[in-house]
């Protein structure tokens, strides 16, 4: 069973830079936050267990780009929202978005698969990535997002992501909303 614990891990000190850098941002802002450390999770079924100890929103967060490679999005839906590039293509009114390489992540976010993360909008100073969220996240009063890494799990409440964590980053959000299909089991 999974513990759930309040604020840093004592041992954020060994942990890497961006999971520090993203409990370093959250007691800056003064956000209050619950954490659970667990097994690495790369898929949405591994954190089904998760999801649960949480009891929040839980994210996909979904790394895309234009076919040219100069547009870069972050996505966030609901966890059990199947995701169509064409919906989100007409909802901001660009073509042919596909997900971004692995190269783009590490430089822009200083993310690797399986650890996409609103939180890694902390590092893109330059503003090159847009944040689109899905209208059913924002209605939601806690996300659950990994703090840049995907060995642990954050729980937050919504109204602090909206009025002081993307006001610090400088990352206003698009709001969509996507059709809602079940997401395939």
């Amino acid at each position: 069973m999974l513990k759930t614990e309040y604020g840093r891990p004592a041992d954020a000190d060994s942990r890497i830079e961006p999971e520090r850098a993203t409990y370093d941002l959250l007691d800056t802002l003064g956000v209050p936050y619950e954490r659970i450390d667990h097994p690495a999770a790369m898929t949405m079924e591994a954190c089904a267990e998760i999801d649960r100890a949480l009891d929040a929103m839980i994210c996909k967060n979904l790394f895309l780009c234009n076919r040219q490679k100069t547009d870069f999005y972050l996505l966030m839906i609901p966890a059990d929202k199947r995701f169509h590039t064409k919906d989100l293509s007409s909802a901001l009114g660009v073509s042919r978005l596909s997900f971004a390489e692995e190269e783009y992540m590490t430089r822009f976010l200083h993310l690797t698969p399986g650890s996409v993360s609103v939180m890694g909008l902390q590092f893109d100073r330059e503003g090159r990535v847009r944040l689109v969220i899905d209208r059913e996240v924002l209605d939601a009063p806690f996300f659950g997002c990994h703090p840049c890494i995907n060995t642990s799990s954050l729980r937050i409440r919504t109204e602090d992501l909206t009025g002081r964590i993307l006001p610090a980053l400088q990352h206003p959000p698009t709001v969509v909303t996507l059709p809602r299909t079940p997401a395939e089991p």
